[in-house]
């Protein structure tokens, strides 16, 4: 789960208790801070870590921390390297968590700062039963589709939960035309070629990005039953053909829960900007260099479960009208026969240029009037990719 942009973002408010501006959207006082966020499990697979520095609420992404040395080390001081990769520290070899041992993360960065977790046991193994669809309204009235889980540890010793989904959904844009209009300076002409017939059907993926947790801790039995880890609504495009989801379930221990839970309520709470603000609070990690300098993260071990369905729109929504696709795709006319005097464009310099920069697609023409769409509409690979899942 990628939440160090939300870590980052929200420590502003967290680190000071002070009064602020309801609507102040620029930071007054800002304190920098390392942001840690990784959770290894007893998947085999190669682990990361991933650090940053608290950004300000105006600035629009948080800088990575490059150049640490991060690992990671258990009871019998066996230590787990990582090396930097894509704006994260992966470890050199795969490797999975192991029951009944104890892990901790260390970090050192360049300005020759230490950084350690306090160590932390693999949770209990428990799986994924089912998921399922359940057809219902949300509390804005609102008719869709809920991803529901289910699992079961008899043993009573899950107790925290944790998930993330990933969704792959089937894209066919409304406004694919065999052709492409192109411009040709030399002749001063425009003329058709063929387009790419991979243009037309796509798949779009995408990952949760938001902490959905829960705990049967106050039930009699350890029994997840019908969380709802997703809701759709029946007008989304993104279900309207083919719509895949691919759950996962994290067991926490309590430390961690309640880490995840704070972070949570803050950031999703209606007073985010009112004059009361959360203080900061604390996860499981230190600065061993600087005991009172704060540090913002959470490492885990944890182990995790995952189950993939599939759905149809219309086994879902038997009687319900097909989503309409995310744009209106309004059909832009040009009639290149119309001249302007200068220095305005006319229609031919402005069809002439949105060409050039890619900004426009041909859908169709009679005689000297073309019609053309955005992108979007007629090139499923403007944003989204035509490599057919697994």
């Amino acid at each position: 789960m990628k939440i160090i942009t939300k870590l980052s973002i929200l420590l502003i408010f967290m680190i000071f208790t002070s009064c602020v501006d309801q609507y102040a959207l620029q930071t007054n006082t800002f304190e920098d801070a390392i942001v840690v966020e990784g959770t290894i499990t007893n998947e085999l697979k190669y682990q990361e870590i991933a650090i940053s520095r608290t950004f300000k609420f105006e600035d629009e992404v948080p800088t990575f921390e490059t150049n640490a040395t991060v690992y990671i080390t258990d009871e019998a001081n066996i230590q787990i390297n990582f090396h930097e990769s894509d704006n994260k520290y992966v470890s050199d070899n795969e490797f999975k968590a192991m029951p009944n041992k104890m892990y901790q993360l260390h970090i050192f960065t360049q300005d020759g700062k230490e950084y350690t977790s306090t160590t932390q046991p693999l949770t209990t193994q428990n799986d994924i039963q089912n998921i399922a669809t359940n057809v219902t309204t949300n509390q804005f009235g609102e008719k869709g589709v809920e991803i529901v889980v289910n699992s079961f540890d008899p043993t009573n010793s899950s107790k925290y939960y944790r998930y993330e989904y990933e969704e792959t959904y089937k894209v066919t844009v409304p406004k694919w035309v065999q052709n492409d209009l192109n411009y040709n300076a030399a002749t001063d002409d425009f003329f058709l070629s063929p387009r790419d017939v991979n243009t037309k059907t796509c798949y779009s993926f995408e990952k949760s990005n938001s902490i959905i947790q829960t705990s049967t801790n106050n039930l009699t039995e350890d029994r997840v039953m019908n969380f709802p880890v997703r809701f759709i609504k029946s007008s989304d495009y993104i279900i309207a053909d083919r719509y895949s989801i691919l759950v996962k379930q994290y067991v926490q221990n309590l430390e961690s829960y309640n880490y995840y839970k704070a972070l949570n309520e803050v950031s999703s709470s209606a007073d985010l900007l009112s004059q009361i603000q959360p203080g900061f609070f604390q996860g499981n990690l230190k600065c061993v260099t600087n005991p009172n300098e704060k540090v913002i993260g959470f490492f885990s071990v944890s182990t995790v479960s995952s189950q993939r369905i599939f759905f149809n729109y219309v086994n879902v929504f038997p009687n319900d009208p097909i989503p309409n696709f995310f744009d209106d795709c309004e059909i832009l006319e040009y009639d290149i026969s119309i001249n302007l005097p200068a220095p305005d464009c006319s229609p031919k310099c402005q069809l002439i240029k949105y060409l050039d920069n890619n900004s426009i697609l041909y859908y169709s023409n009679s005689g000297p009037v073309y019609n053309i769409v955005i992108p979007a509409c007629g090139d499923c690979t403007s944003f989204s990719s035509n490599i057919r899942p697994l």
